[in-house]
């Protein structure tokens, strides 16, 4: 489907914001669901533009947000990435600000959904466990290590992670600590471990042994894309 993009200005608070809106490029379109979409580390990159018009094709109207506001790539990022992991209200705040702007500024029909890469997973998910009113959630290759963890009865949202079954930075440990986190809080989850993959399997431009731990692997990106289609799908007919 033909998509067109545009640059959206916007604020949390006195942090000035800068996302990207995907959608329909049919202007006579009716309403149609509303995802937003979160960058990994890297920040509003290629990668993000790129899936946002990849979850766009699906006839999404899509927004990929920004977490960070103007901070230039380096170590002001990894110190920003690191306070939202560790401050769930901030982060949920950052994110519901790009929620707003995909209702105000989207041709949406009030069912929204999230989907997040690395850094973006864990914040969907953060999104979930804090309650947030979504149909569903999707992590790729996010972490899962909270100081919260979602109380029963909380999730409203549906929730799908996929993950490298040999991923170093998300070991499986924390894969069977979150299994056990949303069956007890009473969650509709589903996770899928993938073989032979690693961190940052969805990144078609990562440079072999670029990064310890992180390369791309076609075949999971192929394949959690497609679980994430039939996922929303289901979570936005429902």
């Amino acid at each position: 489907m033909p998509t067109t993009a545009r640059d959206i200005a916007y604020s949390d608070g006195d942090t000035p914001l800068a996302g990207l809106l995907v959608g329909d490029d049919d202007e006579t379109a009716g309403p149609r669901p509303g995802i937003l979409l979160v960058h990994g580390g890297g920040g509003l990159d290629a990668h993000a533009r790129g899936q946002a018009e990849r979850y766009a094709a699906l006839g999404y109207d899509v927004f990929a947000c920004d977490m960070y506001g103007p901070i230039p790539p380096g170590d002001g990022r990894r110190a920003m990435l690191m306070a939202l992991r560790d401050n769930p209200d901030t982060l949920v705040r950052r994110a519901q600000a790009g929620l707003t702007v995909l209702a105000d500024e989207g041709n949406v029909d009030g069912r929204f959904g999230a989907v997040g890469f690395c850094f973006g997973g864990m914040t969907v998910i953060t999104l979930a466990r804090a309650g947030v009113d979504l149909r569903g959630v999707v992590s790729m290759h996010g972490s899962f290590k909270t100081p919260r963890p979602a109380q029963t009865g909380a999730v409203k949202a549906s929730v799908l992670a996929c993950h490298g079954a040999i991923d170093p930075h998300v070991p499986m440990s924390d894969v069977v600590a979150f299994v056990d986190e949303m069956q007890n809080a009473g969650a509709d989850s589903q996770i899928n471990v993938y073989g032979d993959a690693m961190h940052g399997f969805t990144h078609a431009d990562a440079a072999p042994g670029g990064m310890p731990g992180v390369a791309y692997h076609e075949r999971t990106d192929r394949r959690s894309f497609a679980a994430a289609t039939a996922f929303f799908s289901e979570a936005f007919a429902g």
